[in-house]
């Protein structure tokens, strides 16, 4: 019944600040799934503002839950509308795709980008339908198994072209790369040279997004954001996505990468002033709930004036961990949005 408090009665629907409150996702992110993917409320044919029915909530909670599980966004959202609350396609599950390229399967040719200007948004960028998806992972991951490095690099940095970072990444790299971590683990090590070449050159396609270092101006404040593994922790890919996507947006970030000490994360944060801190942990045992909140508590400035970042908790290691005063994205997506509206009105 709180529910709607101080919103508008039942059968007129919720807004989506309302739903965001509920959900625990920000209105930014609800919009993004809106225009990306099509998770949004009805129209209203009277013009007025549209409002989330029951329906609308229900499929919003699907997405935010397979989101919440690891399953890339665009895969979430066609399980979402279909109503079926189910993962990844089904020729994904058991790898097929893997086992058509070892069989000899010939790739399709590399997709073109659309344009030859670096993308900068990723409002300017078309969603990919289905069969997009399907194509470029399939491709992606022949040339992989084929361990065919420049075709590798080559449909990288198209889809990232054609794309965005974002979609890229949560469309393409992150449902290829778990295939082949699927197949890896149930072939007895046999695809592990695959992994290692797929996850290389992700990381060199992703770097390059970044504008050089010469090239950007940054103003003393507001402060960076700060990315950072937690000690312990060696996956950097999904903070080298997000920091790809943060540069092509023009916002300034502090890439830490893998296992960062305790006591140097601490001091980088006291160095930069950052408007955020972003720790991943990819395992739960590494998920710091004690490190988190020493770094949410700095604080720095003149008395009176005293700022301190916020703290941005990302990888499945922290599910289920307390996170108060800290924010959870879901989703690369997600934390872009999130950064880039706080970025914004720290400006």
């Amino acid at each position: 019944m709180g529910l709607f408090r101080d919103e508008t009665p039942v059968d007129a629907g919720l807004t989506t600040g309302a739903v965001a409150r509920r959900l625990g996702v920000s209105p930014t992110t609800l919009r993004s799934w809106d225009r990306r993917y099509g998770i949004g409320p009805a129209v209203r044919p009277d013009g007025r503002h549209r409002r989330w029915t029951p329906q609308d909530v229900a499929m919003v909670e699907t997405m935010c839950r397979l989101t919440s599980a690891g399953v890339p966004t665009a895969e979430a959202a066609r399980a979402a509308k279909k109503g079926t609350g189910e993962g990844a396609p089904d020729d994904w599950e058991d790898g097929g795709d893997l086992g058509e390229a070892v069989g000899g399967g010939r790739a399709p040719a590399p997709a073109r980008p659309q344009s030859s200007a670096p993308t900068t948004s990723a409002a300017e960028t078309a969603a990919p339908t289905d069969a997009d998806v399907r194509q470029e992972c399939r491709g992606l991951a022949r040339a992989a198994v084929r361990l065919d490095a420049p075709a590798v690099e080559e449909r990288l940095a198209a889809v990232v072209e054609r794309y965005g970072v974002t979609v890229a990444w949560q469309d393409v790299m992150v449902p290829t790369l778990h295939a082949v971590g699927r197949k890896w683990e149930s072939s007895g090590d046999r695809y592990v040279e695959v992994e290692h070449l797929l996850s290389w050159h992700v990381s060199t396609v992703l770097r390059r997004c970044a504008p050089p270092a010469g090239s950007r101006h940054e103003t003393a404040a507001p402060g960076p954001v700060v990315l950072a593994c937690v000690p312990g922790e060696q996956h950097t890919l999904p903070l080298e996505a997000l920091n790809a996507a943060l540069s092509q947006l023009g916002l300034p970030s502090r890439m830490f990468g893998a296992a960062v000490p305790a006591e140097a994360l601490v001091a980088a944060v006291d160095r930069l002033g950052p408007t955020a801190v972003v720790l991943w942990a990819q395992a739960r045992s590494t998920a710091s709930v004690p490190l988190a909140r020493h770094v949410a508590a700095a604080r720095w400035g003149v008395k009176g004036a005293r700022r301190q970042p916020v703290v941005v908790l990302g990888g499945p290691g922290w599910h289920g961990r307390p996170a108060e005063g800290m924010v959870r994205p879901s989703a690369l997506g997600e934390a872009v949005d999130m950064l880039t509206d706080l970025y914004g009105r720290a400006s």
